[in-house]
């Protein structure tokens, strides 16, 4: 199963109020608007663990374990569109 995992841009990261927090994440097609469709038609829900700074150069809302992109998109796309909802669970160690 891996690690389904994301890090949060910093307006939705929210200096640290998402984390800990579950989000279902499908995607929307190609980033690039070209190339075919990378998803895959599944969803997936992941634990927010981190920020993804835009300070350090993140550009995207989220930013997905590579095990949790590849259940929702082919890998080779890099960049995808997506939507997310938080699903109302905490995990909490």
């Amino acid at each position: 199963m891996g690690k389904m995992v994301a890090a949060a841009n910093d307006r939705l990261y929210n200096n640290g109020a998402v984390c800990g927090r579950c989000y279902a994440v499908k995607c929307a097609g190609a980033a690039n608007g070209g190339g075919g469709n990378p998803c895959t038609g599944a969803s997936v829900t992941v634990k927010m663990v981190d920020n993804c700074a835009s300070s350090d150069g993140c550009t995207s809302t989220i930013d997905l374990s590579r095990e949790a992109f590849a259940k929702i998109a082919n890998l080779d796309a890099g960049v995808i569109k997506i939507t997310y909802n938080p699903t109302g669970y905490v995990i909490v160690k």
